[in-house]
């Protein structure tokens, strides 16, 4: 009969309505829901980038500072010695995020900066990376 004398594909229309209006709170709380869950989600990602960020400044700070200094300036006595640029210095900052975790990882120059591969893991070479990228001047 169509939607014409209140049905609609052999259904009243009223029922079609009313079924409508039911489903409307449960979208709404579903939408609620899936917005919660997207909160929580932001929120575990933030925490977590800031526990990677903690992490490569722990790591930076019982591993590199003896040399490279508390700010990544190569200002400590051993910095000043070996001549050690700034890790803030466009120089510094101009290299790959690969070429950085392989300076760490191989050392550089034997005799200046020892290899790390053996006393970090890869992830927290990465993590130094991470931070060195933080102290751009």
């Amino acid at each position: 009969m169509g939607i014409f004398g209140g049905f609609v594909s052999g259904h009243r229309f009223s029922d079609a309505t009313n079924c409508a209006r039911s489903i409307a709170p449960l979208r709404a709380g579903h939408r609620i829901r899936a917005l919660v869950v997207l909160i929580l989600l932001a929120l575990l990602f933030f925490t977590s980038t800031y526990t990677v960020a903690d992490s490569g400044a722990e790591t930076y700070k019982t591993k590199c500072s003896a040399c490279h200094g508390a700010h990544g300036a190569g200002d400590t006595m051993i910095g000043r010695n070996l001549n050690l640029r700034a890790l803030g210095s466009a120089d510094a900052q101009r290299q790959s995020d690969d070429e950085l975790f392989t300076i760490i990882s191989r050392g550089k120059n034997k005799d200046r900066m020892p290899p790390f591969d053996r006393k970090l893991s890869q992830e927290q070479i990465r993590d130094v990376v991470r931070y060195i990228r933080t102290l751009r001047k």
